[in-house]
């Protein structure tokens, strides 16, 4: 397997499942993951939120675990990335408010890398203008802002080209798998050794 170097884009109150496994699956396969935040540097926390689906009209919202940032943002390169993540939250709102930030993503679908955004992370999409002529999904909430940015909306995890979306964490097992796929990540599913008597 090659291992790839792979953004991930974090920010106050990001959705503590959308980033915490994401940033640790992807290690686990033998990828290399730069969390960064704007305006904080490696060592520094953003706060998580853990939103569960439990039958009201929209997602609840909890307080999650302090995720710690291991690149410091104003130093990196998109360049020299393979590829992105997006979680979703909180985070997306207010992040697409830096241009920096748009600027970042707009470089990876210029540059035709995979790109994974999940739940809100549609909002940096649809922020950065690169969703015109897509097929994507997000949180069903934001079905307007997908038609809005020119796409066209799907259900459930898809994937368009090197872009793989899904709704929500609950998608993780095959957002993950596709987003894999698009990396080019080969996954051994070797037999463990039988033990000795």
């Amino acid at each position: 397997m090659t291992e790839r170097q792979i953004l991930l884009l974090a920010g106050d109150f990001v959705e503590d499942y959308e980033i915490m496994v994401p940033f640790q699956a992807l290690q686990m396969v033998g990828h290399d993951v730069h969390a960064v935040c704007p305006e904080k540097e490696a060592g520094d926390v953003c706060p998580t939120a853990v939103h569960d689906f439990e039958g009201d009209q929209t997602y609840t919202e909890k307080p999650g675990h302090n995720f710690e940032l291991t690149h410091d943002f104003d130093s990196i390169d998109p360049e020299e990335y393979d590829a992105l993540v997006i979680p979703g939250g909180r985070a997306p709102e207010y992040l697409r408010t830096y241009d920096e930030v748009l600027e970042i993503v707009q470089h990876f679908f210029e540059a035709e890398k995979p790109v994974a955004a999940l739940c809100h992370g549609v909002q940096l999409l649809a922020a950065a203008d690169v969703l015109e002529g897509r097929t994507c999904t997000g949180y069903p909430a934001l079905e307007t802002d997908v038609r809005l940015g020119g796409a066209e909306w799907a259900d459930g995890v898809t994937r368009d080209e090197t872009l793989v979306t899904g709704q929500a964490w609950p998608d993780h097992p095959e957002w993950l798998a596709e987003f894999l796929e698009v990396l080019g990540t080969d996954i051994d599913h070797a037999e463990p050794a039988a033990a000795d008597d």
